[in-house]
């Protein structure tokens, strides 16, 4: 595991392991322990340049490229993940924080989500259109956007990296990838290593490792990328957003939550409590889609909480390498920093503690807030952290009033004993994805996901990769002589 910290501490352009040449450093430390993992020159805006270049040279031969061709690069790619998942798992645990059962969810869904690249390559269908013209074919022909820019972000970086990579390449575009600062291995020169194994051509994926302190907006700015993909925050995502339209770019959203778990009052209470508990606490909480809230019918409230604490109480917060660990580090001091800050404004605004969760440098232990006043800001907001908000609710008219009473619009969940109950309160909330009977943290790989509101733009999996990464291109012939008003 160490080997990748070493050896893939470095820019990945036009097939080439090289240095950055910018004047400082990345430093990827271990949120755990703060050990540092490595050290990596950062590049600069030539270095994104040069990055986009070669993709642009090298794309047209690989849209070019037989699909079963291309296909076979995706197969060897997750044959290799496969073969090293042990290494990538500990590399996961090193750099993320993330537990040994976080680990293995991020490994399963990335290979998930590379068997569905594979499919992807043979997914493209063009169309013949009738015209009111005699004589007119028109083709319309699905072809690669060009160049994809795919901005990844620290909590699932080796999933949400591939996500966005893998699709692209396999409809015949290049890529230019620029992980999170705080992931640089995982999240970037990690999936370069295993493509370059895999066979993929240079200059196809390029890995830019760097910091907008650097190169300021060039990595969106630059005039050949056709798509920006960017996963992270919302606040974040408006200025990718406003920068992309600025400049005739498409850019695909996939932004932060603030989703609600539903229990309504004739749920199976000791089943919605393991789901929520896990819906909230999976990875510390950073999860976009993760259960900010646990809105639970006042009829029900009193023996949903008991049971909901004591599961938390029992949720053992430490190092991440231990199997037994469910809640690990958070990513770094600053997301501590607000966490913890936020825990204190609710209770200084009049919240009460269930459970209050102790803070050691990055290790946030769980907390369970209730009685937050209606127009605490903590309720509107996404909460990156293992820090949950229970409310309680009268009636199911209340409950969606409340479940859509925030700017976002991501997921959700409602847990009821009558399913067609619970699908329609899910058709009345204002969210790209809802689920019942289960928790708020799914993704699979051809079902669309995305969100709403302020959760972003657009859809990614199955066949809405399509729309992200291709255009269409309509072609006529002509078949006889047309005629000309003059």
């Amino acid at each position: 595991m160490s080997s990748y910290f070493t050896d893939l501490a470095q820019q990945y352009i036009d097939g080439e392991w090289r240095p950055g040449t910018g004047s400082w450093d990345i430093i990827d430390f271990n949120p755990y322990d703060d050990e540092k993992l490595a050290s990596i020159t950062i590049a600069t805006v030539d270095e994104v340049d040069d990055a986009y270049r070669a993709a642009a040279r090298a794309q047209k031969k690989w849209a070019e490229t037989n699909p079963y061709a291309r296909r076979a690069v995706f197969e060897k790619a997750l044959r290799l993940i496969e073969e090293r998942e042990g290494e990538i798992a500990e590399a996961i645990i090193a750099e993320l924080g993330g537990t040994r059962v976080k680990a293995g969810f991020e490994l399963h869904l990335a290979k998930e989500f590379l068997r569905e690249a594979i499919q992807l390559s043979l997914r493209p269908e063009g169309k013949i259109l009738p015209s009111p013209v005699d004589g007119k074919e028109n083709r319309v022909y699905r072809v690669p956007v060009g160049v994809v820019g795919v901005i990844s972000p620290f909590n699932f970086p080796f999933l949400l990296s591939i996500k966005s990579v893998a699709p692209a390449l396999a409809l015949g575009n290049a890529v230019v990838l620029k992980p999170h600062q705080n992931t640089p291995i995982v999240g970037g020169s990690l999936v370069a290593k295993i493509f370059e194994d895999a066979g993929l051509p240079g200059g196809l994926l390029n890995v830019v490792i760097t910091d907008i302190a650097e190169i300021g907006d060039a990595f969106l700015e630059h005039p050949v990328p056709k798509v920006i993909s960017f996963t992270g925050s919302d606040k974040v995502g408006r200025h990718v957003a406003t920068v992309c339209a600025s400049h005739f770019k498409r850019s695909v959203l996939e932004l932060g939550g603030n989703s609600a778990l539903v229990v309504l009052d004739d749920a199976d209470l000791d089943y919605a409590v393991d789901a929520a508990v896990f819906s909230r606490y999976v990875h510390q909480g950073q999860v976009c889609m993760a259960a900010n809230r646990v809105l639970v019918d006042r009829s029900v409230a009193e023996e949903f909480t008991e049971k909901f604490v004591a599961k938390v109480r029992t949720l053992k917060a430490g190092d991440p390498r231990d199997p037994e660990t469910v809640i690990g580090p958070v990513i770094n001091s600053s997301q501590a920093d607000a966490i913890s800050a936020a825990v204190e404004q609710a209770l200084a605004d009049g919240a009460t503690a269930l459970v209050h969760g102790t803070r050691t440098d990055n290790l946030v232990e769980p907390s369970v807030l209730t009685d937050l006043p209606a127009n605490s800001p903590l309720l509107k907001q996404e909460l990156f952290g293992p820090v949950a908000l229970l409310g309680t609710f009268d009636g199911e008219e209340e409950a969606v009033r409340l479940v859509n009473d925030t700017p976002y619009g991501l997921s959700g969940a409602v847990h009821t004993a009558d399913i067609e109950r619970g699908v329609a309160f899910a058709k009345r909330i204002d969210t790209g994805m809802f689920h019942v009977n289960d928790g708020t943290v799914h993704d699979e790989p051809i079902v669309p996901f995305g969100g709403e509101k302020r959760s972003g733009i657009g859809r990614l999996n199955g066949d809405t990769m399509l729309d992200s990464f291709t255009t269409t291109k309509w072609i006529s012939v002509q078949h006889g002589r047309s005629g000309f008003p003059f």
